[in-house]
């Protein structure tokens, strides 16, 4: 089903980290998040919803900065 909050998100493993995008554009990735929390929020029926219960204020987080910025 599609979010209206959670536009998209991804995993990277190696670094535990999930990246989110939310339907406002804006991006932040959450740092130490565990493999079974990612496979929860793959399999939740409502991203937004899960987000808000599972990952939101638990976990480190940060903005990166846009595309094409200078690092």
């Amino acid at each position: 089903m599609p979010s209206r909050v959670v536009r998209a998100f991804s995993y990277e493993p190696t670094e535990r980290r999930l990246d989110v995008r939310f339907a406002s554009g804006r991006r932040y990735s959450y740092y130490e998040v565990p493999p079974d929390v990612y496979d929860a929020m793959t399999r939740a029926f409502s991203k937004g919803e899960f987000f808000n219960r599972q990952i939101r204020g638990r976990y480190r987080f940060a903005r990166p900065p846009p595309h094409g910025s200078p690092t």
